[in-house]
C-alpha cells in the first residue's frame, strides 16, 4: 500500500482484543493491578474465546462503510494471538487457533485493507522493558527478542498493508533503533506503511482519542474508542451517539485524515451489542449519501473573527456540510419537515436524495425545501445539492450582512469551537 492509498481508505476498524479481554477491565489490568507472570500463564489456560468471528467482524467493518481492519496482533501483555515459534505464551497454545491469520483470511474474503497492531512494549517476556532501561545485557536481550517478534509477524503474514506500533515505552527511536526496525521490515516486506509509535514520525501520525491533524500537515489516523475503553470494560456504557461518530468521520475527512474506531470484544470474542448498533446506524448513513459527501472532501473552513476570503463553511442548528466541486452537501443532524439554508453563494440547479429530486425554492441566499416523510425517519439524510458554482454559504451574528468589515460572530478569540 502507498500512503496516497491510505488516505483514500478514510474509515477504519480497530479490533483490540487479547488476553486481558477476559477480566473485562481494560487492556491495561496487567500493569494496573501489577498481575504476575505466573497469574498471566494461569489465565491463558482458560483463553478460549469461542465466539470470536473473524468474518461477522469484517462483515460488520463492510455494513458500517469501513475500508480497513487494524488487529491486536499482541498488546503490551505479550499475549500472542498468533501462533508463534518464540513463545509458548500464545492463543495457538490455550485454544488452538491463530486469530491473527482467521482476521487476516477474513479482510481478503471482504476486500478490506489489513493493518497488524504490535506493542513494542512486552511485561510478559523476561527480560522486560524495565530490565532493559536498568541494564546494558539485558536490554541487548530485550531489543533481540522485540525486533524477531516483529520479523516473524511479518515474514509470517505478508502481505499486508499497515505496521501499526504501539507501546514505545521506555525508548526513545535510537533506543528503539527505529531506523533499523522499519528498515528490517521493509526488506522483508516493501509494501508495508509505518505508523509513528517507534519514535519516528513514520508515514502517518496517530492522534489518540481526538481529531486535531498534525501541524504541519502529513497524513494522519485518528484512533477513538467508541465508548470510553479501548479493552473491553465491563460496565463502560459511555457509548458515543452515531451522531456523534459521523461527525467525527466528517471532521477527519475534511481534514485530510481518516477515522479508526475502536471495537473492544468481550473475553469469548462476542461484540457488544451497542457496538453493533451505532455502527450499522452509521454506515446505513454513509450509503445512503453520506459517503458521497465525504467523497473528495474539501474544506470549509470558517473564521469566526474577521472573515477570511478563504472561509466557506459555517455552523447550523439543523444540519453540517460539506462539499466537492460545485455540488453543496447537507448532511442533517435531526429531522425537520421543512428546511431554510441561508447565506447560499450561487445558483441551485438541483437537489437530490436517496434517488428522489427534491423540489426546492431559492431567493437569492435563501434556500428552502420540504424534506419527504419516508427520507425525515432516515439517519442523516444527506442532500446533494448541485450548484452553478463551488458552493460557499455567509452569514453572520447580525440579521444580515453588514456592509462594512465586522467581526462574523466574535469580536476577540471564542472561546467555544465553532
Amino acid at each position: 500500500m502507498t500512503i496516497e492509498e491510505f488516505t483514500k481508505l478514510k474509515y477504519g476498524m480497530f479490533v483490540h482484543f487479547g488476553l486481558f479481554s477476559k477480566l473485562a477491565r481494560g487492556e491495561w489490568v496487567m500493569n494496573r493491578e501489577q498481575l504476575s507472570v505466573d497469574e498471566m500463564k494461569e489465565l491463558a489456560k482458560t483463553f478460549n474465546p469461542v465466539k470470536f468471528n473473524a468474518n461477522e467482524i469484517c462483515q460488520l467493518a463492510v455494513a458500517s462503510g469501513m475500508k480497513y481492519i487494524v488487529f491486536t496482533t499482541m498488546h503490551h501483555d505479550g499475549f500472542r494471538l498468533f501462533d508463534t515459534k518464540l513463545s509458548t505464551h500464545n492463543s495457538m497454545q490455550s485454544c488452538g487457533r491463530d486469530l491473527v491469520a482467521e482476521m487476516i483470511d477474513a479482510c481478503r474474503k471482504h476486500n478490506l485493507k489489513i493493518g497488524l497492531y504490535h506493542s513494542l512494549n512486552n511485561w510478559f517476556d523476561q527480560p522486560d522493558a524495565v530490565a532493559a532501561l536498568e541494564n546494558p545485557a539485558d536490554y541487548e536481550k530485550f531489543i533481540d527478542a522485540t525486533f524477531a517478534r516483529l520479523k516473524e509477524l511479518v515474514e509470517k503474514y505478508k502481505p499486508f498493508d499497515i505496521m501499526w506500533y504501539d507501546g514505545w515505552w521506555p525508548f526513545d527511536p535510537a533506543g528503539w533503533q527505529a531506523e533499523r526496525m522499519n528498515a528490517e521490515l521493509r526488506a522483508i516486506h516493501p509494501g508495508l506503511i509505518f505508523n509513528g509509535r517507534n519514535g519516528l514520525p513514520g508515514d502517518f501520525g496517530t492522534p489518540e482519542q481526538h481529531l486535531n491533524a498534525p501541524v504541519p500537515y502529513r497524513p494522519w489516523e485518528a484512533c477513538v474508542t467508541l465508548n470510553n475503553s479501548w479493552g473491553y470494560v465491563e460496565g463502560d456504557d459511555s457509548w458515543k451517539h452515531p451522531l456523534e461518530v459521523s461527525n467525527m468521520l466528517k471532521t477527519c475527512v475534511q481534514n485530510g485524515g481518516n477515522l479508526l474506531l475502536n471495537v473492544g470484544p468481550r473475553g469469548d470474542g462476542s461484540i457488544p451489542e451497542e457496538t453493533i448498533e451505532i455502527m450499522q446506524k452509521v454506515g446505513s448513513w454513509l450509503k445512503n449519501g453520506g459517503e458521497e459527501a465525504l467523497t473528495d472532501c474539501e474544506p470549509m473552513p470558517l473564521t469566526p473573527t474577521i472573515a477570511s476570503p478563504k472561509d466557506r463553511g459555517d455552523w447550523d442548528t439543523q444540519a453540517d456540510f460539506s462539499c466537492s466541486g460545485n455540488n453543496l452537501f447537507i448532511i442533517m443532524k435531526y429531522h425537520p419537515a421543512f428546511y431554510t439554508l441561508t447565506g447560499l453563494k450561487g445558483n441551485v440547479r438541483k437537489i437530490t436524495c436517496m434517488g428522489q429530486n427534491i423540489p426546492f425554492t431559492q431567493n437569492g441566499g435563501k434556500l428552502s425545501f420540504t424534506i419527504p416523510e419516508d427520507i425525515r425517519v432516515t439517519f442523516r439524510p444527506t442532500f446533494k445539492v448541485e450548484c452553478d458554482a463551488p458552493p460557499a454559504i455567509y452569514r453572520c451574528g447580525g440579521l444580515r450582512v453588514p456592509n462594512v468589515e465586522h467581526p462574523r460572530y466574535d469580536p476577540g478569540e471564542p472561546d467555544i469551537e465553532y
